[in-house]
């Protein structure tokens, strides 16, 4: 065949294509002005950020047709109700932690994190390929929510305290900022768990109303001063190996969306919840660096403390079995896939993180 011929006839081809189809896209394509909370304030620039990335995303790809408004935490809905707004209908999006919302139902808690369940990678292959999506999805039903990945921390910090931290015993008594379903497992070592919106976490602990808080890490626990007024900062955060965050989206709303634009706000979910961790792992090295130099007296949990704490949480889980088929559901599936994950991971992943930390113990890097 003749190239020229060829591409002269494709090229007329197309334009008659796109004559043809520009209508039914306009009609695809309507003009929807829609209104997203977040859980968290301005100030937190990286996990408020996500959404921000979300819905500009959402913008550019709709040519201006499809606009989302940001709302930090307060502004219109407190941090701790986004998701009852969402489901009743006030707004159509939310970008929060589910585990928030773990009194309602203890399932909340699987799709960001629970004690000594998935790091970052896993909880985001879980979601994305491990059926964990729909899974979550399948139980958000009955609170009129559509869910999409949105955002991860990595492995969190496991928080500030006034008082140093040695044994199981020290724990007793302690009231302490913990969010999401590890409060009701750590509770079972004494301490007193107390569920607080980020913005409201240091007043509590300048006061003392609260005896320590764990948030996020470095870079955003640099930016809520907590080391001001707690100078023990522990880790690891046991019960957030991989907390990941999610939109929130009313279910009819959602249904109703064209598919074009059902699959934009799906593309801009996954490049938030990818930026998001990103940031925070380029971020988190240089305020570690910058908060121990400024006096914070880094620990780690000892290895009693976490020995008590895994069992706490296996016996929680145990009891949690026997009352709550969804929670079973999705918690023998997240268990499953946690077994497999660590028997992949400690073949090259561990082995080759181990080898390069004891490098940079003898500071060979």
């Amino acid at each position: 065949m003749d190239r020229r011929k060829f591409i002269a006839s494709a090229g007329t081809a197309a334009a008659a294509t796109t004559a043809l189809a520009a209508p039914a896209i306009a009609q695809s394509a309507p003009e929807l002005k829609w209104r997203l909370t977040s859980s968290f304030p301005k100030s937190l620039d990286t996990i408020f950020g996500a959404a921000e990335v979300f819905a500009s995303n959402v913008v550019e790809a709709t040519d201006g047709k499809f606009q989302i408004q940001v709302f930090p935490s307060g502004e219109i809905v407190p941090g701790l109700q986004a998701a009852d707004k969402v489901t009743d209908g006030t707004l159509e999006m939310a970008h929060t932690a589910s585990y928030y919302y773990w009194g309602k139902d203890p399932t909340f808690a699987f799709a960001t994190a629970v004690p000594f369940g998935l790091n970052a990678r896993q909880q985001n292959a879980w979601m994305y390929e491990g059926g964990g999506i729909d899974l979550m999805n399948e139980f958000y039903a009955a609170y009129n929510i559509h869910a999409l990945p949105g955002g991860n921390t990595g492995a969190q910090m496991g928080g500030w305290f006034r008082k140093e931290i040695k044994t199981v015993a020290d724990l007793k008594g302690v009231k302490m900022r913990i969010g999401g379903f590890g409060g009701k497992v750590i509770a079972k070592l004494g301490v007193v768990p107390q569920q607080i919106a980020g913005g409201e976490i240091y007043p509590a602990l300048e006061k003392g109303t609260i005896d320590a808080a764990e948030w996020v890490g470095p870079y955003d626990d640099q930016k809520l001063g907590f080391n001001k007024v707690a100078p023990y900062y522990y880790y690891p955060g046991w019960w957030e190996g991989g907390p990941m965050l999610h939109f929130f989206i009313n279910k009819e709303k959602w249904e109703g969306l064209p598919k074009t634009y059902q699959a934009i706000i799906v593309g801009a979910a996954a490049l938030a919840n990818t930026d998001m961790q990103a940031r925070y792992d380029h971020l988190n090295p240089a305020a570690l660096k910058k908060l121990v130099a400024d006096g914070a007296k880094l620990r780690p949990f000892s290895p009693e403390i976490l020995e008590a704490c895994f069992d706490a949480a296996k016996e929680t889980y145990a009891e949690m079995n026997t009352t709550n088929a969804a929670f079973k559901k999705v918690h023998d599936a997240v268990m499953a896939y946690r077994a497999d994950a660590y028997l992949w991971q400690q073949v090259a992943e561990a082995s080759y993180d181990n080898f390069m930390m004891a490098q940079q113990r003898k500071k060979a890097l």
